[in-house]
Parts: structure tokens; sequence; C-alpha cells
């Protein structure tokens, strides 16, 4: 059987999976951190890759999720919200949509933050999230769902 390198293509990983731990962690800073230890370990186990198992993209979040749960464990604390880029047209209202969202984001319980950040932070289908995470693709659907609906009234009600 030919291995297969995960990191064939590392350009179009790399955005995706920043993207997730972005969701996941309180700052940018931590954030390119944390994604840049990931690579350096994917690189090093590499042939450790097993395609029946997932994607690259998934084998790279099983990684990341370690990583983030390692540096919680060591911190023991929450940081405060951290500044992503702007790119809006509209600065103060781009700023409250997205410091809205990330509030709202953080009040779900660490579950959904988790199939939230999977699933809109680097667009994995929700098979593979199931598969990620041990758990049937249905659950992961309604999990889902009902994440949206919370995110969506937390936003409409201003946070309360």
């Amino acid at each position: 059987m030919r291995r297969v390198d995960p990191l064939a293509n590392p350009e179009a990983l790399v955005g995706d999976l920043y993207a997730y731990v972005a969701y996941r962690v309180s700052n940018q800073s931590d954030a390119e951190e944390i994604t840049s230890a990931v690579f350096e370990r994917a690189v090093r186990y590499r042939r450790s890759y097993n395609p029946t198992k997932g994607s690259p993209m998934a084998w790279l979040v099983g990684i990341a999720r370690t990583q983030i749960s390692d540096r919680a464990a060591r911190e023991a604390n929450t940081q405060p919200l951290g500044e992503g880029a702007l790119d809006g047209t509209d600065f103060e209202a781009d700023l409250l949509e997205r410091l809205s969202l990330r509030e709202a984001v953080r009040a779900l319980d660490a579950r959904s933050r988790e199939l939230v950040a999977l699933r809109y932070g680097i667009g994995l289908p929700p098979r593979e999230i199931a598969g990620l995470l041990g758990l049937e693709e249905n659950a992961v659907n309604v999990a889902l769902h009902r994440a949206r609906r919370r995110l969506r009234a937390s936003i409409e009600s201003g946070g309360r």
C-alpha cells in the first residue's frame, strides 16, 4: 500500500486549520502559536497518518484539539477577547457584529462550541465531524441545528 502524505498541500490546510483554532481560543497570537505547533507535530508524525480514519484536515484537527486542551490545562484561566482582523468597510458595525458573534459562541456549551468550530471554522462536513468525535452523523446535525438556533437567539437578544 502506497503511503499518503497528509501534508502534500499544506497551503490548502493552514488557513482552514487556523480558522478552527481561532474559533476555539481567545486571541490571535494564541491561534497562530497553536496552529504552528500543530503543523510542527504533523510534520514530525506524518508517517502515522492513516487515510482510512479520515481526511488530512480531520487528522490535523485531532492534533489541534490536543494542543488546545493542553494549553487550556496549563493556563487554567480565561483570557480576554482577542482582536481579529476586520475586513468590513464599516469598522464599528463590523466590530460589533464580530464581538456579538464571539460572545454568543462563548456562551455555548463546550460541545456546541466544538461542533461550530469544526463545521463553520474549517468547514468539515457533519460525517467527518461525527467520525472525529465518535458521534452519529444525525446527532451532529441535530446538535449543530440547536447551536445555530441558540446563537441566533443570543445575537437577536443582544446577548441577554
